[in-house]
């Protein structure tokens, strides 16, 4: 039994998950429950994938309970690429009575054997779940304040789990936990990002949500420090540019179009109109970013070739999906980026759908030093 649980009334099972349960963008559920029978495969988790189209969360049912840290240790935020959010569930109530839902819920709480140090309220990413996010910011301290008084939440309290409650509707609730760090840190993974006036275009918010998504903050403290050097392929209008030049890199635009003047008016930006796929540097720089509308497969190739070749030393690059097969794609760049660097060393690929994405994912790739 977990230590944190000592304090409950004894005796208090193990505490147990009945499986997994991803937030997503509305339309991409078969991708993630794809994504959830292979990553429950590599775990040894054995059950099977629940998913409605248009719900935007994906379900995984184990076909028994697992112990709940066991399973919990495998799961992140980042772990999967088309989830927002990863978690494990254990238990799921029905026929929420409007007038009293802390009271199963809290019952519910009390029977995982263990108790919580954060509480999110959340409903998935639809128009009409979101019409549930104003009940979620007022019941989230009634709940909380029942919770306390059942011994089952502890505030601020280190090494304690993070409670999830999923509304998909007036009288469902999922209950999920997730460890301290493992959870997205933005409710349903969702980061609530401003568009810049100056930074030209809304394609911005995209770079902006993957340098805070894809790199750790050691990695943004030591790769986007004023003075270094990147460059941007594809540059026009300059959305992905301004990112980088307001974060004080200097920066080659690379781009027969445009950039906007406030982007220009940076003075850390020199525009270059060329071809993005045939321009070299004449020096490494540390950062190569490329927002190009092409093949994925074609940008792919790119991005591990300016890393094998040491142009950059990490890259930032969106890959636009077909509609369908959008997994296969995803499948097919990760196996040509390793063939190419298979060769050159270890690296880091992650791969994300973000919340700024619509029909792409957005990679980060770097060898590792």
């Amino acid at each position: 039994m977990p230590a944190d649980t000592e304090n409950l009334a004894s005796p208090q099972p193990e505490a147990e998950a009945w499986g997994l349960l991803a937030l997503c963008r509305a339309g991409f559920e078969k991708e993630v429950a794809a994504e959830l029978d292979r990553f429950a495969g590599e775990i040894g988790l054995t059950g099977f994938a629940r998913a409605r189209e248009g719900s935007a969360f994906v379900t995984y049912e184990a076909q028994e309970p697992v112990p709940f840290r066991e399973l919990a240790e495998h799961c992140h935020w980042r772990t999967l690429v088309f989830a927002r959010q990863l978690v494990p569930w254990f238990a799921r109530v029905d026929d929420l009575p409007e007038r009293d839902r802390a009271t199963p819920l809290v019952a519910a709480a009390r029977r995982a054997g263990q108790r919580f140090s954060t509480l999110s309220l959340e409903t998935p990413d639809t128009d009409e779940a979101k019409q549930r996010s104003g009940f979620c910011r007022r019941f989230t301290a009634p709940l909380q304040l029942a919770l306390e008084k059942a011994g089952l939440f502890r505030r601020s309290r280190v090494g304690l789990a993070q409670l999830h409650v999923l509304f998909p509707d007036e009288s469902t609730a999922w209950l999920c936990a997730s460890l301290p760090g493992h959870a997205a840190p933005w409710p349903m993974g969702v980061p609530r990002l401003r568009m810049p006036r100056e930074a030209g275009s809304r394609s911005t918010l995209k770079l902006a949500e993957a340098i805070y998504s894809l790199l750790t903050d050691e990695e943004r403290e030591t790769s986007l420090r004023a003075g270094l050097r990147a460059v941007d392929l594809g540059a026009a209008p300059g959305g992905w540019t301004w990112q980088l030049a307001h974060r004080g890199l200097r920066v080659t635009a690379i781009d027969n179009g445009t950039l906007a003047p406030s982007v220009l008016a940076t003075e850390m930006v020199e525009h270059l109109r060329a071809d993005g796929f045939t321009w070299r540097p004449h020096r490494p720089v540390e950062w190569m970013v490329c927002d190009m509308v092409e093949q994925p497969s074609r940008i792919a190739s790119l991005a591990a070739e300016w890393i094998a070749t040491g142009r950059c030393r990490r890259t930032i690059f969106n890959l636009k999906l077909p509609m369908k097969r959008r997994l296969e794609a995803v499948d097919q760049c990760r196996a040509l980026i390793h063939k190419r660097l298979a060769s050159v060393g270890p690296y880091d690929l992650r791969i994300r759908h973000l919340y700024h994405d619509r029909e792409e994912v957005t990679a980060y790739l770097a060898l590792r030093r």
